[in-house]
């Protein structure tokens, strides 16, 4: 079973930056297309960023573009959310989720496309 642990997350003010990272473990995850994903309070869970196994071609929300950069360490099980120019709309729960094999558009920015998921971690940001 594969278990995502993130953390990272804060209390930070507008224009300022945060890294989030997410360890799994359980198994490799080298072959994972790994997500960020985030829900605000009284929103639905929104697609963020999410990388492939061999870091090639980040997808990135319209949202995030030019602020956010996902990245992943494969030796560590690790990956990481670069938050940068952070909006007070940018504050949710940010949580990362996995799922093994490729996934292409449209599929890798769907909740429903990962099958496991992490408990989450709190951003703030204060304007």
């Amino acid at each position: 079973q594969v278990q995502l642990v993130e953390s990272g997350g804060g209390l930070v003010e507008a224009g300022g930056s945060l890294r989030l990272s997410c360890v799994a473990s359980g198994r490799s995850f080298s072959s994972a297309v790994m997500a960020w994903f985030r829900q605000g309070a009284g929103k639905e869970r929104e697609f963020v960023a999410a990388i492939s196994g061999s870091s090639s071609a980040p997808y990135y929300a319209d949202s995030v573009k030019g602020r956010f950069t996902t990245s992943r360490d494969n030796a560590k099980n690790t990956a990481y959310l670069q938050m940068s120019s952070l909006k007070s709309e940018d504050t949710a729960v940010y949580t990362c989720a996995v799922r093994y094999g490729f996934l292409g558009q449209p599929f890798v920015m769907r909740p429903g496309s990962y099958v496991y998921w992490g408990q989450g971690t709190q951003v703030t940001v204060s304007s």
